[in-house]
């Protein structure tokens, strides 16, 4: 019987000729990701542990970009208690303010992560390396504590639902369209423990940002794990930020899915999660008035260049409704960079947006733009639970860099062709 991507990387990391979905295994990890939030408990667990030392200093990154730069004292304590590990074991991967930036936007452009790694981290979202041909899931910081001490997981192979992409989204369709789509279409438990493998001469037309967004929302599908066929684009990426070898894994002919799906990229539109689940979706023509009171556009979810572009681009000699907070974030210090030196950064604070370093911040409700009862929030970020943002009476409405930059401008839920 064939297997799926996933599951061949994952039989390579046991050992193993092949593996079956529900089979358990013992993988070796290419890497371990924690980060302020999360890091702090792990490291608590490997004391218990009576653990002397790290697995591999070099195969452990830790970010800390939660609440960073601190918002509290507890914040504080929990960087330092994460620094004051990272000192003592010579991790190499620590990145402090000033370096650091969001975990799943940094790691892929410090070449830490590439295809056929087998990647954890004590963050749901780890996932997003999937773009890249890895496998990558999130996991409780008790397993982080193991990982960090042995260099090994235990996982269940997961069984996999199919994704074949054809033709070219159109102009303001992007990757996060795509996944809200796709989380439309199945739910929010439609893909449990599952992979979610794309394939298909569609991907050619989705850039590597992507494939960032939609890998990075596999678990709002309830997913083990998204995962892309390695390609030009794929492969370009990889050799532009990282010196380490790599291994693309391609499925099996006879490789076996739960389900498969096959979706017309021409024929999708912006889309956009209501409150309060991301499968909740409503393209915009579906939509009527909804004003609102706050954008954000960043997170791990759409804080890339590519994301920053097309924002500035809805933006560029207009200005955000009278009232109306829009907090831009670029993912990462190169990113924040590279958007200076487009110009990009003048254009968000000529149309009246805020731009902040590089947080996780306001999606999960840290600081940075937390809602207060009855404030209405278009987020580009990958959740809109009750309370996500802040006040349990808020509501958050995810969508596209694109839909929320015309929202900013217009005060309502809007698409750019609408300006």
């Amino acid at each position: 019987m064939g297997m799926t991507m996933t599951q061949k990387i994952l039989a390579a990391h046991a050992g193993l000729d092949s593996v079956e979905a529900g089979q358990l295994i013992e993988a070796d990890l290419d890497l371990v990701l924690g980060n302020d939030i999360t890091s702090p408990v792990a490291i608590k667990e490997m004391e218990k542990m009576k653990v002397e030392g790290v697995f591999d200093k070099d195969k452990i990154a830790l970010v800390p970009d939660h609440f960073v730069p601190n918002k509290d004292i507890k914040s504080a304590e929990h960087c330092k208690c994460v620094r004051e590990f990272a000192k003592r074991n010579e991790i190499t991967n620590y990145f402090e303010v000033g370096e650091m930036g969001i975990e799943h936007a940094l790691l892929p452009e410090k070449g830490l992560t590439v295809a056929g790694d087998v990647i954890i981290g004590a963050d749901s979202h780890t996932c997003t390396y999937g773009a890249l041909g890895a496998f990558s899931t999130g996991v409780g910081s008790t397993d982080m504590a193991a990982g960090m001490a042995t260099g090994k997981a235990w996982f269940k192979v997961p069984s996999a639902l199919k994704f074949t992409l054809t033709g070219k989204p159109s102009k303001w369709v992007s990757g996060k369209d795509v996944i809200l789509h796709i989380i439309g279409m199945i739910g929010v438990d439609g893909a449990l423990y599952k992979s979610l493998e794309f394939t298909g001469d569609g991907i050619r037309h989705l850039s590597m940002d992507d494939r960032f967004t939609i890998s990075n929302m596999a678990i709002e599908a309830g997913a083990k794990n998204g995962i892309f066929p390695v390609d030009e684009a794929a492969a370009a990426y990889m050799k532009e930020h990282s010196s380490r070898p790599y291994k693309a894994y391609e499925a099996d002919a006879d490789a076996v899915y739960d389900e498969e799906f096959t979706i017309d990229l021409a024929t999708l539109k912006s889309t956009v999660a209501f409150p309060h689940l991301p499968e909740n979706t409503h393209t915009l023509d579906e939509i009527g008035d909804i004003a609102i009171d706050q954008v954000v556009i960043g997170s791990c979810t759409n804080g890339r260049l590519d994301d920053l572009r097309t924002a500035a681009e809805v933006l560029k000699g207009r200005h955000v409704a009278k009232g109306m907070r829009c907090i831009i974030i670029p993912a990462t210090q190169k990113i924040y960079m590279d958007a200076m030196e487009e110009g990009l950064l003048k254009i968000f604070i000529e149309a009246g947006a805020v731009v902040s370093t590089p947080t996780c911040g306001p999606c999960l409700g840290g600081y940075m733009g937390i809602l207060a009862e009855g404030e209405r929030c278009v987020s580009t970020t990958n959740r809109n639970f009750v309370g996500r943002m802040g006040h349990v009476n808020s509501e958050i409405y995810l969508a596209s860099p694109a839909v929320a930059a015309a929202s900013a401008v217009s005060g309502k839920i809007s698409g750019p062709e609408e300006l």
